[in-house]
């Protein structure tokens, strides 16, 4: 029986995904601040100092999910919000990361996906810690990506649009996506092992149509 890590999993895409990994036959270990019946858990946030005892006790898995992630409209008298969106959304991953792969790299295999986000793209004078954090994890992805495929170990960026989760703030989501598609779309993933997965892709096209004009807005 293969074997998966999700952290992330107590609601939205981490949950659905979990949900589906189970009924498809992995044992799945779940990592999230909140418990959730139904499979192993670990209550722990991602920020925590004791987050990587947590992920060393879990052990060599095949698949690593990191689906954890925060992301807080701007506030002027709350800034705290944005470095928050760094810490979970880039920092917490590279910790995951830190901790999972040396296994992985010593079995010759496994395989680390991330969920980014098609606002890697931008800059976002709305979001600019989510959209930096995402910009990062992406890069980072990508690089591990290169580094690690060489040694049999494959790891993916998934840049999601708008997910119909809580996550989705703003009045506006142009193509929104359900959750039960997200997680087909992180299944076919974890089937094709590709470093990056762009969906929706008109709306990937739109985000990089957008990240001109507004580099074009800067320079004046």
């Amino acid at each position: 029986m293969k074997r998966a890590l999700v952290v992330g999993n107590s609601d939205g895409i981490g949950l659905a995904l979990t949900q589906r990994l189970v009924a498809e036959g992995w044992s799945v270990t779940g990592v999230s601040r909140s418990p959730r019946d139904g499979v192993v858990q670990h209550v722990v946030d991602v920020t925590a100092d004791e987050f990587p005892a947590v992920l060393a006790a879990v052990g060599p898995v095949d698949l690593c999910v990191y689906a954890a992630g925060v992301g807080e409209m701007f506030d002027p008298a709350d800034l705290a919000a944005q470095t928050r969106a760094l810490q979970v959304n880039l920092i917490g991953a590279a910790r995951t990361v830190e901790a999972v792969v040396p296994g992985m790299l010593a079995a010759g295999r496994g395989h680390v996906i991330g969920l980014s986000s098609l606002a890697d793209v931008l800059i976002s004078a709305d979001a600019p810690g989510y959209a930096a954090s995402k910009a990062g994890l992406t890069s980072y992805l990508l690089g591990l990506s290169a580094a690690l495929r060489p040694r049999g170990v494959a790891v993916t960026a998934v840049r999601f649009g708008f997910v119909d989760t809580k996550m989705a703030q703003g009045a506006a989501k142009p193509m929104l996506v359900s959750v039960d598609r997200a997680v087909d779309v992180l299944m076919q993933a974890v089937r094709t092992r590709r470093p990056v997965v762009s969906y929706p892709r008109r709306m990937s096209v739109a985000a990089r149509a957008l990240r001109m004009i507004t580099r074009s807005t800067l320079k004046r």
